[in-house]
């Protein structure tokens, strides 16, 4: 017979597979409805394709929020974000130095820092409003209608541009693509309520609390679409798309994630995230940003830098279980 144990381990592995298979479906759906309703395939991708990569993310968080659970919403939001700077940048640039656009310098770096802040600065004091969270979706509104303007006024050098028509995907009919609206959107929200009772049921066998349930388990997991593409890209030779996939997706996370978390289930947080767990997401954001930044050489981040990374990620998990003990 299957301990309870072993079964919330299974859970927590078919919610995350099934997350991920049906957030690129539901993707897949709608994207071909927009193309096959004559809008823009750069709209397309910078909106709904932009959107559906961070679903399994915004779908864990509005789940955990409305059980009650916003220190998992919360830590799966700054994790994720971590997990994406210090884990997936840290092993793509161990297989290969990302060469950094002076344009992602100028423009996706200084909205990273803005929105990092922003968050920081809403949680510091160990509470999450619902008008809080209004700010922070609205802030992301803004932040998709900026990417539409980025966008509309691209020049075709831009790697804006190469990253959304790396994205998009096939169009398929409209029977075939309400399908899989359809039948991704119902295994969006199956899968995140298996993965987060999955989660919560191993974090009370092992003494972890909400927190650090969505900064590891969680986190790492909605965190592994990001790895797979960052390292394809790398791979490919596409820095610009590696790299722009982080960063978006940590704005993404920023303001939607917890922002969705905040307007469902708003309360007191776990003070740790407000110190210890935001401070580790500013410090790696500003550490990503220093590689980055080689004035008068190559920008880029190197294996030695992408080493130090990845150290950064591993000392980081050591701390939080040690904490525990």
């Amino acid at each position: 017979m299957i301990s309870p144990l072993s079964l919330a381990i299974i859970f927590v592995i078919v919610g995350l597979v099934l997350l991920i298979w049906s957030a690129d479906r539901f993707v897949y759906g709608a994207s071909s409805i927009a193309r096959n309703s004559g809008i823009s395939p750069m709209i397309i991708g910078l909106t709904i394709v932009a959107m559906g990569s961070s679903a399994p993310e915004m779908l864990v968080s509005a789940t955990a929020a409305a059980q009650g659970r916003l220190d998992t919403s919360v830590g799966n939001a700054l994790g994720s974000n971590i997990t994406n700077i210090l884990l997936v940048i840290g092993v793509a640039a161990l297989l290969k130095p990302i060469a950094v656009a002076s344009l992602t310098l100028k423009r996706e770096f200084p909205m990273l820092l803005l929105f990092t802040f922003l968050g920081f600065y809403l949680i510091s004091d160990h509470n999450l409003t619902r008008a809080e969270g209004l700010i922070l979706l609205g802030c992301f509104v803004g932040f998709i209608a900026t990417l539409v303007y980025w966008g509309k006024h691209a020049t075709p050098d831009d790697p804006l541009i190469a990253e959304i028509e790396a994205e998009l995907p096939e169009p398929t009919s409209n029977v075939k693509a309400i399908f899989w609206i359809v039948a991704g959107l119902v295994l969006l929200l199956a899968s995140s309520q298996l993965l987060v009772h999955g989660a919560v049921t191993i974090a009370r066998y092992a003494g972890l609390s909400d927190l650090v349930i969505g900064l590891t388990i969680i986190a790492i997991g909605t965190s592994l679409p990001e790895l797979a593409a960052s390292v394809i890209g790398i791979l490919k030779g596409e820095d610009d798309l590696a790299l722009g996939n982080i960063i978006g997706s940590n704005i993404f996370n920023i303001l939607a994630v917890l922002g969705l978390g905040a307007v469902i289930g708003p309360g007191s947080l776990d003070i740790n995230a407000g110190t210890r767990d935001s401070y580790v997401m500013i410090a790696a954001t500003l550490l990503m940003l220093l590689m980055s930044l080689r004035l008068g050489r190559q920008q880029r981040i190197n294996r030695l830098e992408g080493g130090l990374l990845l150290s950064g990620f591993v000392g980081y998990q050591y701390l939080l279980f040690t904490q525990l003990a």
